[in-house]
C-alpha cells in the first residue's frame, strides 16, 4: 500500500510512527522479482550520525570541473538522522590556487563564493553488472546541478564512460550514457529528459524518489520510480578513440550537489543553502 493510500485511514500519529520503523528497520518494498532473487553486495544507509564512512568513500576537492561556482570540500557532507546531507552554501573565503593574471577558471578566481560536497566511492568498491539503487531527495531550484553517476575505472573521461543515472538542471531530470568520440576530450552522448513539471511539478521535487540503474552485459537501463527513463545497448557503445567499451568494465560511483557552471546556469536567484539529501545507496548483483 503507498503512503498516499495509508494516509486516508491512518491517524497522522500513526503514519509518523510507520514512517520512523520504516527509516529504522530498513522495510522497503521489494518491487520486482529480479532484485528479489539479487544479493546485496555493497550498501551505505548512512545510520551513524557524523562524517562519512571513509572506508567506503573519498571526496573530491576544489573546483573541479565545467567551470562550476562552487568550492568542493568534506565538510558540506555529513550524515545525519540516518541521511547524508549534501548543502550547497554561500561562502566566501580565499582561493588557495589563485594566481594573479592566470586564464585557468580554476585560478583566475581570487575568492571562492561558494562551497558544496562531492562524494566518489573508493575504487576498490567498484562494481561490474548489477543494480544499484539510490533513494534521494533534490532540491529543484534553478542554478543547481546534482547528480548520481558512475565512471569507469579505466580510462581518461569519457574513454573510460559515464553514466549519470541522475542529473537536475534547467527544471529537467536528465539520464545519460556518455562514451568517448575520436578526438580528445569528446563524448558522444545518449542522453534523455524529462520536465520536472511533468513528473507533478514541486511537490514531486520535494519528496525523496528512488532511481535505479540495471546492468547486464548487454543493456544498461535507468528508471525512476520504476519508470525508465533511458537504456542502450551495449553492443554499440564502442568508443571510437581507442576500440574498446567503457561500460564492460568496473564502475564507482559519485553523489555531488554542483552550483552553477555550464549545465546550472546562473545562481541569482537560488536560495542558499540548499540540501541535497541522500536516503541509502544498495548495489545488488
Amino acid at each position: 500500500m503507498k503512503w498516499s493510500n495509508k494516509k486516508t485511514v491512518l491517524s497522522a500519529m500513526s503514519i509518523l510512527v510507520l514512517m520512523a520503523l520504516d527509516k529504522v528497520m530498513n522495510i522497503r518494498p521489494i518491487e520486482d522479482k529480479h532484485l528479489s532473487e539479487s544479493k546485496l553486495i555493497w550498501s551505505d544507509e548512512f545510520d551513524k550520525n557524523g562524517t562519512l564512512d571513509t572506508s567506503k568513500w573519498m571526496f573530491e576537492s576544489g573546483f573541479v570541473r565545467n567551470n562550476e561556482a562552487q568550492w568542493y570540500q568534506s565538510e558540506n557532507a555529513i550524515c545525519e538522522n540516518g541521511y547524508l546531507v549534501i548543502t550547497g552554501k554561500k561562502e566566501r573565503k580565499p582561493n588557495p590556487t589563485y594566481e594573479a593574471g592566470s586564464t585557468d577558471w580554476k585560478k583566475k578566481r581570487a575568492y571562492i563564493e561558494y562551497t558544496s560536497s562531492s562524494v566518489v566511492m573508493k575504487k576498490r568498491h567498484a562494481f561490474k553488472y548489477g543494480k544499484v539503487e539510490v533513494r534521494a531527495k533534490i532540491d529543484a531550484q534553478p542554478g543547481l546541478w546534482p547528480a548520481i553517476w558512475t565512471l569507469g575505472i579505466a580510462g581518461e573521461w569519457p574513454s573510460n564512460g559515464e553514466v549519470d543515472i541522475m542529473e537536475y538542471y534547467e527544471e529537467k531530470i536528465l539520464a545519460n550514457y556518455a562514451y568517448a568520440n575520436k578526438e580528445k576530450w569528446q563524448a558522444i552522448w545518449d542522453g534523455a529528459s524529462k520536465k520536472v513539471e511533468d513528473f507533478g511539478g514541486q511537490k514531486w521535487a520535494n519528496e525523496f524518489h528512488i532511481w535505479t540503474l540495471e546492468w547486464d552485459e548487454n543493456k544498461m537501463k535507468i528508471f525512476v520510480d520504476g519508470e525508465l527513463l533511458n537504456d542502450i545497448d551495449l553492443n554499440t557503445t564502442i568508443n571510437k578513440s581507442d576500440g574498446k567499451n567503457p561500460f564492460r568494465q568496473p564502475h564507482y560511483l559519485l553523489l555531488n550537489l554542483a552550483l552553477g557552471g555550464n549545465r546550472g546556469g546562473s545562481l541569482e536567484n537560488t536560495k542558499l543553502p540548499s540540501k541535497y539529501i541522500v536516503d541509502y545507496v544498495r548495489i545488488y548483483q
